[in-house]
């Protein structure tokens, strides 16, 4: 476990909490303190953390690893920031990004011919983790010239039955 500033003040919190609840049962201040040391652990694990997640929009961050790509296609998310905003895959040609991602999942639309084009390559990413989310995350490689010009993001919102 790493240590951090942020997870030092929520245990502070959490104890805080605990200490405050613990007190109203019981005024003995040692016992009080013993109860809630001990109890602070164990809420923090099973009940703070477990609804953070829920509610909190957080996730990991890898480096785009082409194999890991392959493998978990749910969690290409979280690979996103550095094929978004490191843009690897700007000035690559066709066969480069498909030797890295695969095949196109499928098309995107281009106004200017009226159907798909295969020129906009869309890859699914997977949904972020947390309660509540129903968006999907997508991006789209747009090629000019046999070249990657612009990776954008995007969201399809998904229904489930």
């Amino acid at each position: 476990m790493i240590i951090t500033p942020t997870f030092v003040i929520s245990l502070i919190l959490v104890f805080v909490l605990v200490w405050l609840f613990v007190n109203t049962i019981d005024n003995r201040k040692w016992l009080t303190f013993l109860v809630s040391l001990v109890l602070t652990p164990i809420v923090y694990f099973y009940v703070f953390y477990p609804i953070l997640n829920i509610f909190s929009s957080y996730h990991h961050e890898k480096h785009f690893d082409a194999e890991a790509w392959e493998a978990e296609p749910a969690l290409r998310f979280e690979m996103a920031h550095e094929i978004l905003n490191d843009s690897i895959f700007i000035e690559k040609n066709k066969d480069e990004v498909k030797s890295l991602l695969g095949e196109s999942e499928w098309y995107g639309w281009d106004n200017a011919i009226k159907a798909n084009s295969p020129d906009k390559w869309n890859y699914n990413m997977g949904f972020k983790p947390g309660a509540f989310n129903n968006m999907q995350e997508c991006i789209e490689l747009n090629f000019e010239n046999n070249k990657v010009k612009s990776v954008t993001s995007y969201q399809l919102e998904k229904t489930f039955d």
